[in-house]
């Protein structure tokens, strides 16, 4: 007869290792920490040793191309936007801790969609390049409607049929009649003035209504030689609101080069 070996008994009922228990350092996990920001500070610090002017600047309907250009442009000069917080640091708070006079001032500034750019360009430079760098963009979420848009009825030969579904579930009255989707009824997208929702901006985008205007505005001005600090534009605070990081998260400090 043929006998099979006995299994060995264990004490206990030993499970398998899961492999979910593997623990994972942090410090390789995480991208931007200690020394990012140690890094920047350094960054700061070094541009407010190198140039002549530090320049508070806001940004309206914020674009990461839009950025790209700007530092293609000024490749001259440094341009840092996102991170107040640490850039608040660098500079600092308060006369007791600040890098140099006066930049406690800056750092008071630092709140929203705001940037620095340390550039040796003039004033007059300045403000007369970025009075002139303005376009136009499709507006998000949140957004307010610039001007009153409404729809007639009619077909809609722009769009393939496929997409009859898509515009119905926006919410217009839409339905395909003879293969071609067709509006039923007239319909108003916005009233200047509202707070567009998702739809509402993906309405407007689909009809190529471009309300959304990106634009640069100096604020104040730090003079490296004298340590002055002279505000641009009057309501600066009132203006920036939006909280202290703003959309910090999706930019990035740049040393004027475009990034892929």
């Amino acid at each position: 007869r043929l006998r099979w070996p006995a299994r060995r008994r264990t004490c206990g009922s030993a499970m398998p290792k899961s492999k979910r228990d593997k623990k994972v350092s942090l410090t390789k996990t995480t991208k931007k920490g200690l020394e990012f920001k140690q890094n920047l500070i350094e960054e700061l610090r070094k541009c407010v040793d190198t140039y002549k002017y530090i320049y508070i600047f806001s940004i309206a309907n914020a674009r990461n191309n839009r950025l790209k250009d700007i530092r293609n442009a000024w490749k001259h000069s440094r341009l840092f936007f996102g991170k107040n917080k640490v850039m608040m640091v660098a500079l600092g708070r308060s006369p007791a801790d600040e890098y140099k006079e006066n930049l406690h001032q800056v750092s008071k500034h630092l709140r929203g969609e705001v940037g620095l750019l340390f550039t040796n360009r003039t004033k007059a430079e300045v403000l007369a390049w970025f009075a002139e760098f303005k376009e136009v963009d499709f507006a998000r979420a949140g957004n307010k409607a610039t001007f009153t848009v409404g729809l007639d009825a009619g077909p809609l030969e722009q769009f393939p049929h496929s997409m009859e579904p898509q515009l119905r579930q926006l919410g217009l009255p839409t339905a395909l009649k003879k293969g071609v989707v067709t509006l039923i009824s007239d319909y108003e997208v916005c009233r200047e003035g509202d707070v567009l929702t998702p739809e509402q901006a993906r309405v407007l985008k689909l009809f190529g209504y471009q309300m959304a205007e990106f634009k640069v505005t100096i604020r104040s001005v730090w003079h490296a030689e004298t340590g002055d600090f002279e505000r641009l534009t009057e309501g600066v605070a009132e203006q920036m609101e939006e909280g202290e990081e703003g959309n910090a998260d999706s930019a990035e400090e740049s040393n004027g080069e475009a990034e892929d």
